[in-house]
């Protein structure tokens, strides 16, 4: 029963073990993400996320226009 009630826990730390580990530690000190150095660190790590994902894209340029009917 005991073990039912951990497993998404121990399910989200095998998918990313840092990030997790970062945001538990964050939690327990207390940590604010709006604050510095977090809020700068997050804003690197953001940044090149977002690089890197703009060059797998190819020729895009930004955000393309949807319509919805």
């Amino acid at each position: 029963m005991f073990m039912d009630e951990l497993m998404p826990i121990f399910k989200e730390l095998t998918k990313q073990p840092i990030a997790f580990l970062g945001g538990f530690c964050s939690g327990i000190l207390g940590l604010s993400l709006y604050e510095d150095p977090l809020k700068s660190w997050l804003a690197k790590q953001v940044g090149a996320e977002s690089d890197a994902s703009s060059a797998k894209a190819g020729n895009s340029t930004g955000p393309q226009p949807i319509s919805i009917e």
